[in-house]
């Protein structure tokens, strides 16, 4: 998913700890969210809601119809402003590759989001476009976690496979940090100049 340069949802911006937008972002979005309410409802019906989400993502209708029918929980043919937030920081949390950090913080909403009760592989693969969960990570996720061997998982196993996604996430962003650092430092070290020697300075001790 991307969503489309210079619509509104790309200048929010969400907090890349929590995966929530800031108490000022929140109340522009409500703005906004009024004014797609045509009806003056509080609410936004299913043509309203295709409409929001093909002007600000590139998504086709079977996505958007599946997206509206996970978001109405009452089967009312509307949403209201709680789910119209939830989805924009799913959005945001996408854009900005931080699914496995959205879903960790947000586990609860999102396992509700997902399923009821318990979660199948069928909820995984019908939604995986809103979570980028691989396939492989999919099978492993339930041979894994599934610990009563019903193919669905409950919301203990569902948060504990957010808090190891989570510890593998932090883990990668730790490897890939220290690798950009050694390039940098490796680079400074080629490619001192005479004058860094001249003036002495050790751009490696500074590089730390």
């Amino acid at each position: 998913m991307k969503l489309k340069k210079g619509s509104f949802l790309w200048y929010l911006y969400l907090d890349k700890l929590y995966c929530l937008l800031s108490v000022r972002n929140v109340k522009a979005l409500l703005e906004y969210f009024k004014l797609l309410d045509v009806h003056h409802n509080s609410t936004l019906n299913d043509v309203l809601f295709y409409h929001f989400l093909r002007h600000v993502t590139n998504w086709k209708r079977r996505q958007i119809t599946r997206v509206f029918n996970m978001l109405d929980w009452d089967a009312v043919g509307e949403i209201g402003f709680d789910q119209f937030y939830m989805l924009v920081c799913i959005l945001l949390a996408q854009q900005n590759h931080l699914e496995q950090q959205f879903i960790f913080r947000h586990s609860r909403p999102v396992f509700e989001l997902l399923g009821e009760l318990r979660v199948g592989q069928e909820n995984f693969h019908m939604y995986n476009f809103l979570f980028n969960i691989k396939e492989s990570e999919l099978r492993e996720f339930y041979r894994d976690f599934d610990i009563t061997g019903d193919c669905r998982l409950n919301y203990k196993e569902f948060k504990l496979f957010t808090i190891v996604t989570m510890e593998k996430y932090q883990e990668k962003q730790k490897a890939e940090n220290e690798k950009a650092l050694l390039k940098m430092k490796t680079f400074y070290e080629v490619n001192e100049n005479p004058i860094q020697n001249h003036l002495g300075i050790n751009v490696s001790e500074i590089i730390i």
